[in-house]
C-alpha cells in the first residue's frame, strides 16, 4: 500500500511547517493549558575522532633537493660554452631544465641523473665527471627556477593559484602564499590533499585556536582547498528515491525538510533509527541516532541539520553502525570531492 508514506510525507510537511511557526507543538489533543517536556529526538550520541595532525614528524632537511621541472644554472670554471638555454612558457632562461627522468643535460657531459641530489652532491658529482676533460674544474651550480615542488592553493583564496617551494613550509607559510581569505572561507570545511587523500589537520583549530599540532610541514604536490561557505549541503541516503546531496537554503534546514525533499520510499522505512553523521572538525566527528518518530508526534523538537551532515534512513530495523557505513559507502565515494574532511578521512581512507 502506498498510503503509509503519503501520509508520512504530510506529516514531515505539516511537522515542518507547524513546529516552525510555534517553536515546539504536540500533535496529542492536551487539555488548555497542559505544559509538556519536550526532549531532544537524539537517543544516541558517539564522539569519533581520526589521527591527529602530523606535527611530531621531524622537520625536512634545509638543503634543497633537485627535482623534475626545476632549471639550474650551471658555471664551471667561466667557460661560458658550459651555459645552456632552455625553452619556457614565458619564454627563455638562462640554464637547463631537469627532464622527466630526473637527467640534467649538460655538454660535453650529455645527461647527468641529479634529481634528488642537493646542489653540492650535484656539484661534486659534475666536478668528477669533468675532470675526465678538464683540469682542476671549478663547479658551481645555483637553482634559476623551482619547478619540481608545488603547492596548490584553490578555493578562497585572495590570490589561488599554483606555488613552487623553495625550502620547507609549514601549512601556516603555505597558506600566507594565498594572501588571506575571501570572506566567505569556510576554514571548517578546509582540506589538505597529499597523494590523492586527505590529511587529517584542522585548518580551524590552527587559525582560530591556535593549535600548532596542526601546523605540519607541506610537501610538494599538497593541495590546499578552502571551500565557500555559502555552499551549504547535506546528504541523505537509505530509505528515500532521491538520494544525494541536498542544499541548504539561506534560513538553514532541518530533517525533516531534508527527508521531504529526498522523498521516502513507498515502503519499508525506519524512523525510530534514523542516522546522522556529523562533521565536528576536520579531526572529529559525532555518530547520532535519532528518533523521528518522537519529533513527528510532537514530543522532541525539529532536529536542525548543518554543513555536511550525512542522513541515513534505515531500509529495514535497527542495524549498526557498520551496517549503515558498508550500505552508503558507495554512494560516499562517488560525492567525495564535496565531503566534509573528517567523513573522508574516517571513512574513505583505508
Amino acid at each position: 500500500m502506498k498510503l503509509r508514506p503519503f501520509l508520512c510525507t504530510l506529516a514531515l510537511a505539516v511537522s515542518t511547517l507547524t513546529l516552525t511557526l510555534s517553536g515546539c507543538a504536540t500533535y496529542s489533543d492536551l487539555a488548555p493549558g497542559t505544559k509538556r517536556e519536550i526532549h531532544s529526538p537524539v537517543v544516541s550520541r558517539e564522539e569519533v575522532a581520526v589521527t591527529g595532525a602530523l606535527s611530531a614528524e621531524a622537520p625536512p632537511s634545509t638543503n634543497y633537493q633537485v627535482g623534475v621541472g626545476d632549471v639550474l644554472l650551471l658555471n664551471v670554471s667561466g667557460r661560458p660554452e658550459f651555459t645552456v638555454v632552455s625553452p619556457t612558457t614565458s619564454g627563455k632562461v638562462q640554464g637547463s631544465r631537469v627532464d622527466g627522468a630526473g637527467m640534467l643535460h649538460v655538454p660535453m657531459l650529455g645527461p647527468v641523473q641529479v634529481a634528488g641530489l642537493t646542489l653540492a652532491q650535484v656539484e661534486q658529482k659534475l666536478t668528477g665527471l669533468l675532470k675526465k676533460y678538464l683540469q682542476d674544474p671549478w663547479v658551481i651550480v645555483e637553482v634559476a627556477e623551482y619547478k619540481s615542488l608545488p603547492l596548490y592553493l584553490l578555493g578562497q583564496f585572495r590570490a589561488s593559484g599554483t606555488y613552487y617551494m623553495d625550502r620547507p613550509l609549514t601549512l601556516l607559510q603555505g597558506l600566507a602564499l594565498g594572501n588571506g581569505f575571501d570572506a566567505s572561507a569556510n576554514l571548517k570545511g578546509a582540506r589538505l590533499t597529499r597523494e590523492g587523500k586527505v590529511v587529517p589537520v584542522d585548518f580551524y583549530g590552527l587559525l582560530t585556536h591556535g593549535d600548532a599540532r596542526q601546523n605540519i610541514w607541506l610537501k610538494g604536490g599538497d593541495s590546499i582547498y578552502i571551500p565557500d561557505s555559502r555552499n551549504q549541503l547535506v546528504f541523505i541516503f537509505g530509505a528515500v528515491k532521491k538520494p544525494g546531496s541536498v542544499a541548504i537554503p539561506p534560513g538553514g534546514m532541518n530533517l525533516a525538510q531534508a527527508i521531504a525533499s529526498a522523498e521516502l520510499r513507498d515502503a519499508g522505512f525506519d524512523f525510530h533509527h534514523v542516522r546522522i553523521i556529523r562533521s565536528l572538525s576536520a579531526t572529529r566527528g559525532e555518530l547520532l541516532v535519532v528518533d523521528y518518530d518522537l519529533v513527528l508526534r510532537g514530543e522532541a523538537l525539529p532536529m536542525p541539520l548543518v554543513d555536511g551532515d550525512i542522513v541515513y534512513v534505515p531500509k529495514s530495523g535497527f542495524g549498526t553502525w557498520n551496517d549503515v557505513i558498508a550500505d552508503i559507502l558507495p554512494s560516499l565515494q562517488t560525492v567525495s570531492a564535496i565531503l566534509q574532511p573528517f567523513v573522508s578521512i574516517k571513512f574513505l581512507s583505508q
